[in-house]
This record gives structure tokens, sequence and C-alpha cells, in this order.
């Protein structure tokens, strides 16, 4: 099922009928670009590539034929009604439809066991010598040394997210923005990619 490319405007609440607030992440989608189609007959699949924001010519280096800043392929049940260069808008979107969305989450750099891993951290009184440190890592001489996936200190954020079954509060057809529940990964202005996921919930991926 196809999808657009979208870019993280920021959050805010939106009011409901019943006086509900509902946190919810704007999302501005561009005028998305059919640049390439793929056939089952010569790609072994069907799908379509959308194009999306103009890249800056003196970025093209060795890629001079690459206009669009942002590119993401989509497979697709059929191409009937797509053709190369047709624009794709928020109207495949209405209110309560659900979504899945996908993004990088933000970057946090080299962090230690207690923001990365939420350790407990020692004593934070006077004298103490143990205040941020990870503890004991090791074991005996069997078997003698760290196992794999340790909690440790390091790189963190910067992780793709996947997002499933998100409703879609609001869609903003003139100004292209879709207003969708709950928060999105990513910093403010990061692309962000949403696909429309069927209503029942058998006919969905799993969820990550």
């Amino acid at each position: 099922m196809s999808g657009l490319i979208a870019k993280k405007i920021g959050m805010s609440r939106v009011f409901q009928e019943s006086g509900e607030a509902v946190a919810v992440t704007f999302l501005q989608v561009e005028p998305n670009v059919v640049v390439r189609m793929k056939t089952k007959e010569k790609d072994g699949y069907d799908a379509i590539v959308l194009g999306v924001g103009a890249k800056p010519w003196k970025s093209r280096k060795g890629k001079e034929n690459v206009r669009y800043a942002a590119q993401k392929e989509w497979k697709v049940e059929s191409l009937d009604g797509m053709e190369k260069g047709k624009t794709l808008t928020v109207d495949m979107f209405t209110p309560e439809s659900l979504v899945c969305i996908q993004g990088v989450s933000k970057g946090k750099g080299f962090q230690g066991v207690m923001k990365r891993w939420h350790f407990g951290g020692g004593p934070g009184s006077h004298g103490s010598h143990f205040k941020r440190e990870p503890g004991s890592v090791g074991m005996r001489t069997q078997p003698g040394r760290i196992l794999p996936g340790h909690h440790m200190a390091g790189h963190m954020g910067s992780d793709s997210v996947t997002l499933h079954r998100r409703p879609v509060v609001t869609v903003d057809a003139e100004k292209g923005i879709v207003g969708v529940k709950g928060p999105v990964p990513g910093p403010n202005g990061s692309r962000v990619y949403i696909t429309k996921e069927p209503a029942s919930a058998s006919d969905s991926p799993p969820k990550k």
C-alpha cells in the first residue's frame, strides 16, 4: 500500500467534540511525485518510488540525475492509476484512518548507563566514589568474558522507529498538513514516512 513522504512540524493539542484534549503531531506533506514505477515483469514486484523537495545542485556531485531531496519506495498491489510524474497529496488520508509512521529518533550522542539504560547508580552522598558508574560487568573464570549485548555506555538515539496503527486526527488538504495522534520519532523538521494501514488489525503487519 502506497504512502507519502512528510516532514515533522511539531506537537500541539486538538480539542474533540466531547471536550477531550488530544496530543497531536502535525506533519507537513509536500507534493509527492512518482519518480519511477517498478513492475513484476522487469523487477519482480510492483512498486512506486516517490520523490519530494528540490535537491540543491551543489550537493548532486556524482548524482546529477537526482533531483529530489528525499526518495522512498513503496510496494503496491496494483499500478492502476499510477504513472510517472503523477503527484500524490494528503487526499489519500481521512480523519479516523490508521497509518504507519517510520522515522529516525533524536540522536543523543554518547551517553552513560544511567541515561541510556536507566541504571540506578551509586550513592550521591559525600565521600562516595561510585555515583554514575555501571558497576561490575564481568563474571568468573567461566565464561571469562563479557557476554554480547551487555548494557554499557555508548551511542544513544538515531534509531529507526516504526509506529503502527496511529489514528489520524485532522487533515488539512489545502495546506497539506496531517495531524496524527501521539508523538512521532525524530526532531522537528525531520523526514518521516506515512503509510496507510488497513482498518482490520489482522491485516496489518506485526508491531515491532
